[in-house]
Order: C-alpha cells, then structure tokens, then sequence
C-alpha cells in the first residue's frame, strides 16, 4: 500500500488529480520552465547565469515529478466509489468520530497515503488514526497510540 510496494491505494478523486497534476505539468508547465531556459540562455555566459541554474534546478524538478506521479498512476489500485460500503470503515469511508474524553467529535475521510491532507480531515489508512479505524463499526471503541499514551475514539457514523 506504499509508494515504495507494489500497490498504491487510492480513491477515484485521488487518482484523477493525480492525472490532473500530470497533464499540467507536462503540458503547461514543462514549455514554461523550457522557455525560461531559452530566455536565460540569451543573457550569455551560463557559468554565472543565475536565471539559467535557477530554470535548469526547476527542470530537474518538474521531470522529477513528472516521472514521481507517473509511477503512482502506474502501481494504482483505485478504490471506486460504488464499492465504498458503510458497513465497516474502508478506504474511502467518511467516518465521524467522537472521543469520549475530551467530549469532541471530529469527521474524517479515509485515503490513501498519497492523498492524505490531515488539515482538509482526510488521513490516510496508514496512520495511526486511519488504521486504528479499518475494520471497525457503527458503535465501535478503537484505541490509537498517540505521544500522551492511548486515545479511545468511538464511531458514531460511516458513509461514502
């Protein structure tokens, strides 16, 4: 379920941004950095060409992400959305949780790693929290490790 495995777990949306990214980068922004070098090239001696070391390290990193987001399209397993089920927690699962301690509740949605943006509530089914939730039902108690010792979260509510 890693980069570095065999398989990349990955909902719909995260595999058509994955697409989105790419096509930008090698239709857009690969002429950008291209004309760039162009440009800096006609300023002269390129051993003290800043603008040409600068479009050149851009270079090397949009190539680099190109071929970084081709690899995930490439080892994808793409979690469709109508075999998202509310029974249990999956990848793809919107989980609202509660923890009892503290008394707050939060909703989560379940991705894969390459997805996950923890401040927009969608984690990872690789972390701690995220993996804790796999498996688990409506009424469910799931402990997770955190720095302080233990939390204990409570599911509340499973849906797509």
């Amino acid at each position: 379920m890693s980069i570095n495995g065999k398989e990349l777990v990955i909902t719909e949306d995260g595999f058509n941004n994955i697409k989105k990214e790419l096509e930008y980068l090698k239709t857009v922004k690969r002429h950008e950095v291209a004309d760039r070098i162009k440009t800096a090239r006609e300023f002269g001696d390129l051993s003290e060409n800043a603008e040409y070391d600068e479009a050149k390290n851009e270079q090397g990193f949009v190539e680099g992400r190109i071929s970084e987001l081709e690899h995930k399209l490439k080892i994808a397993v793409v979690i469709d959305d109508k075999d998202i089920h509310t029974e249990d927690v999956g990848v793809g699962s919107i989980v609202k949780i509660k923890n009892p301690v503290l008394d707050l509740v939060a909703e989560y949605k379940i991705v894969g790693s390459a997805e996950s943006d923890p401040k927009n509530n969608r984690i990872s089914n690789e972390s701690p929290i995220g993996s804790a939730l796999l498996g688990a039902k409506v009424g469910d108690t799931v402990k997770v490790q955190i720095p302080d010792g233990e939390a204990a979260y409570q599911i509340l509510e499973i849906r797509r």
